[in-house]
C-alpha cells in the first residue's frame, strides 16, 4: 500500500466514519469477544488489532495492560479513534492487509492478534497472501482471534463469502493450531440474515503466565470515553442502525 492509497477492502467506511463511531463504541470487547475471553493472555504483553476501526478493542486491550499496535487504513477512523481513546499505550498505524507492509518489516511479535470483521473484506487471493503475514507476527503461544460476517452486504461495501474450511486450512498451512470454531453465530445485536463465524488459533509454544494489570477502565477513563463518544453522537440521525458485531 502506497501513501494516500486506500485498499479496496475498506470501501464504504470513510464516508460512514462519523456515523459509525457511536454505535461501534456502544459495545464492549467483553460483549463482542465473550467466546474468546478465556483464551486471552493472562498478563500484559503486546497486542495487535488489525482493522481497529474506532479503537474500541485496542483501548480495552490497553486498559488490560497491553501495549497495542492498532492498524487502521481508514484515515477518518484513525482521527476519530485518537480523540475517543487518547491512550499512550496505543500506537496507531496506517497499514492494511494483505501485506501489512509498514508493520511486517519490524522485528516484533505479538501475544494476541485480533482480526475482527476484516477477513471477509479480502478476496481469496488476498486471504492466501495475508495469513502467512499474520501468522508470522504471532509470538509462541500467541492467540489469533478472527471473526467473519455472513449475509447481506451493506451498500457500498466490499465483502466476500468465506468458508470456515478455507480459513482453517490457511491457518494450519502456516503453523497455527485451531483452538475454537464457532459457526452460525448470531450478532450481538441480532439482524435478520446476518450470521458470524468466530475462530481462534494459537502459535504452538510457551506463553508467559501471570496476573494481568487492570482488567477494565477506571471510572475517570470511562467518563472521558463516554464524553468523547457523545460528541460524535451529537447531530447523528437518531434512526441510524448499530453495527453488526
Amino acid at each position: 500500500m502506497t501513501d494516500g492509497e486506500m485498499p479496496a477492502s475498506t470501501a464504504g467506511y470513510a464516508a460512514e466514519a462519523d456515523a459509525l463511531v457511536a454505535p461501534y463504541e456502544a459495545l464492549t470487547l467483553e460483549q463482542v469477544h465473550r467466546q474468546f475471553l478465556d483464551l486471552m493472555p493472562d498478563r500484559p504483553g503486546r497486542a495487535l488489532d488489525i482493522g481497529a476501526g474506532t479503537g474500541r478493542d485496542a483501548a480495552a486491550l490497553a486498559a488490560r495492560g497491553h501495549r497495542v499496535v492498532a492498524v487502521e487504513p481508514v484515515r477518518e477512523f484513525r482521527e476519530r479513534a485518537r480523540l475517543v481513546h487518547p491512550d499512550p499505550a496505543i500506537e496507531w498505524l496506517d497499514d492494511a492487509l494483505p501485506e501489512l507492509s509498514r508493520l511486517a518489516w519490524r522485528d516484533v511479535s505479538f501475544d494476541i492478534v485480533m482480526l475482527t470483521a476484516v477477513w471477509m473484506h479480502l478476496d481469496a487471493a488476498e486471504r492466501a497472501r495475508a495469513m502467512p503475514v499474520i501468522a508470522g507476527l504471532l509470538a509462541p503461544g500467541g492467540l489469533l482471534t478472527l471473526t467473519i460476517r455472513h449475509g447481506t452486504v451493506p451498500p457500498g461495501r466490499r465483502m466476500f463469502e468465506v468458508g470456515t474450511a478455507e480459513t482453517l486450512g490457511l491457518a494450519a498451512a502456516n503453523g497455527l493450531a485451531t483452538r475454537r470454531v464457532l459457526e452460525n453465530q448470531a450478532a450481538i445485536i441480532p439482524r435478520p440474515g446476518i450470521r458470524w463465524t468466530r475462530l481462534a488459533f494459537v502459535r504452538p509454544g510457551s506463553r508467559r503466565r501471570g496476573r494481568s494489570r487492570a482488567s477494565a477502565q477506571g471510572p475517570d477513563q470511562a467518563a472521558v470515553r463516554t464524553d468523547m463518544v457523545e460528541k460524535w453522537r451529537a447531530g447523528e440521525d437518531s434512526n441510524s442502525r448499530p453495527p453488526d458485531s
